[in-house]
């Protein structure tokens, strides 16, 4: 039941949002943000809806805490750690109504990914460019070219606020990369600092506030399927909000001591985030 939910929910929001993306290619600067806000109205409602599925058919305990003083006008970076598919799932319910829609930067070339590069598009998803150290020790003037890119694709959420989210570790949590990497944590992969900041030098004086978020599946990690057929008993959140300003410097792409400092202190916030999950894994032993 709770997979006919969803299907029936994303099949009933899809068609009003590839319609609305196709009006937004009118090049009206004024009907495109008309059009942008009825396309996160159409998302949001999505999430809204499969949050009442989750209510209906998995009967998922929720203990979130952290959620208190958010606001639906301000800028955020969202950053959590990632095990699961599902993980998306969990931010997209638990931020819905309280924070601007979620949005991921994208690869420039996922935009000619077919009916799914448009809804992105439409939805203001930014696309980013990226170019590989070997690519540009060959390539010399194209250096800081790919933040320029990006900057000019974040310029719409100047005057709108935009909540980004990024999973710092790059990848999944398993324990062969938990193993290959040599993590020195317990729960988590090392983070990557490149991304993030990335990001906030895009986002210049916009993002002021940091949701670092940790989650935990008591259970153990499922899988999306898991979560769809309701087999997920328990989720545990817990949300820390801190201040982004005077945390980096523009200098962080060409000074290495800006580089370390910027590294330790995500280093230093994997480390709280460790020490939560542990301590939520000795309270349910217990």
């Amino acid at each position: 039941m709770s997979i006919i939910g969803y299907t029936v929910n994303t099949l009933v929001w899809f068609i009003p949002i590839m319609l609305f993306s196709v009006l937004k290619l009118i090049p009206l600067a004024s009907w495109q943000r008309l059009v942008s806000r009825i396309l996160d109205g159409c998302a949001s409602a999505w999430v809204r809806v499969n949050s009442l599925n989750q209510n209906l058919c998995s009967k998922v305990d929720w203990d979130v805490q952290g959620l208190d003083n958010l606001k639906r006008r301000e800028w955020y970076l969202v950053i959590a750690n990632h095990q699961s598919w599902v993980d998306i799932l969990v931010l997209q319910r638990i931020f819905s109504g309280r924070i601007p829609f979620l949005k991921f930067f994208l690869k420039k070339e996922l935009i000619w990914v077919p009916v799914l590069g448009l809804a992105w598009w439409a939805l203001d998803f930014p696309f980013m460019q990226r170019y590989k150290k070997a690519f540009l020790e060959k390539h010399p003037h194209l250096k800081g070219k790919d933040l320029e890119t990006t900057k000019r694709a974040c310029e719409k959420f100047r005057h709108k606020p935009v909540s980004i989210m990024n999973f710092v570790e790059g990848t999944r949590l398993t324990r062969n990369k938990q193993q290959a990497q040599q993590s020195p944590f317990q729960h988590l992969l090392t983070p990557r600092a490149g991304g993030i900041a990335f990001v906030l030098n895009a986002m210049g004086d916009k993002l002021h506030q940091l949701l670092d978020v940790t989650i935990h599946y008591p259970q153990g990690v499922p899988s999306f399927w898991d979560f769809v057929c309701g087999k997920v008993k328990q989720i545990q959140v817990r949300v820390s909000i801190m201040s982004l300003d005077n945390l980096m410097s523009a200098s962080y792409f060409d000074n290495p001591e800006q580089r370390q400092q910027f590294q330790q202190w995500l280093n230093s916030r994997w480390q709280l985030k460790d020490d939560t999950i542990k301590q939520l894994v000795m309270e349910r032993q217990c």
